[in-house]
């Protein structure tokens, strides 16, 4: 067993909905700037279902005006299973 870090989806994910709030944005902003037809995905991203692709993180982060690390948070205690 080897300790590496783990994305913590939902804690990801209430990250984000904070840092788009202190930006003033609200998620049809976000939206809006993604291009998204409609504004589940943010939601999604939101409720810790599922995670920006990167390419939409680093759209986020510059957005939000932070580093793409700020806006992931790890759970270092995680362990996985790595196999050979």
């Amino acid at each position: 067993m080897v300790n590496l870090p783990v994305i913590d989806m939902v804690r990801t994910g209430q990250n984000i909905g904070r840092l788009r709030k202190q930006a003033g944005l609200s998620v049809k902003d976000l939206q809006d700037i993604f291009g998204f037809a409609t504004p589940q995905a943010i939601y999604k991203w939101q409720q810790g279902a599922a995670l920006p692709t990167i390419d939409n993180l680093v759209v986020l982060a510059a957005v939000l005006q932070v580093r793409m690390d700020d806006i992931l948070v790890t759970d270092a205690a995680a362990q996985i299973r790595i196999s050979a």
